[in-house]
């Protein structure tokens, strides 16, 4: 079947968050999101080197839609459940449709950051990947100093497969840095 035509559900809910697929008009709550959390993102994220616009962040949220419709990559908009207040971003993606195999990136906003938000919210994708798509094998790659990040699928009971030694510029353009790969199969 062509990924277009996997139908799904375009969100789900965990104990204390509401998860949906990115919609037109999201930008302005993404914007000030990384407006409080770039110094945090800056180190790990290339989408944080430069300030964007709001305009610039709608435009890229437009493009998330686009892209989640068409199943070329299922980007994730994290918000309190109760609020309804935005707190960050996780996703499947580098997907493989065949096998089916999916990476999970992710993200907060700095001000959630510490209350255990974003290992519910990647929980709650990775039991959303094997119920809708009975996924064989997730990954989470993360940068091998980034401990906040690596934290999250080793509370989660990923294996670390391996580390890919000085395997990319650092996201500043300082440097090498070396890639984490963490899996969890189905």
């Amino acid at each position: 079947m062509q990924p277009i035509l996997k139908d799904f559900p375009h969100e789900f809910e965990t104990k204390r968050l509401f998860i949906r697929l990115p919609l037109p008009g999201d930008g302005s709550e993404i914007y000030d999101a990384l407006q409080a959390s770039r110094a945090e993102l800056k180190p790990w994220l290339p989408f944080a080197q430069n300030d964007q616009t709001k305009d610039e962040t709608e435009a890229n949220v437009r493009q998330a839609h686009l892209h989640f419709l068409s199943r070329e990559d299922l980007r994730f908009h994290i918000y309190d459940r109760n609020r309804r207040k935005f707190i960050g971003c996780t996703g499947l993606h580098r997907i493989d449709w065949d096998v089916p195999k999916f990476e999970i990136g992710y993200w907060i906003d700095t001000r959630y950051q510490g209350q255990g938000l974003m290992k519910e919210a990647v929980q709650g994708l990775i039991e959303f990947a094997y119920s809708e798509f009975h996924a064989h094998r997730i990954e989470i790659r993360c940068d091998e100093k980034n401990v906040r990040s690596r934290s999250i699928p080793e509370r989660l009971d990923f294996a670390l497969e391996g580390i890919l030694r000085n395997n990319s510029k650092a996201v500043d353009g300082e440097g090498l840095r070396s890639t984490c790969i963490y899996a969890k199969l189905g």
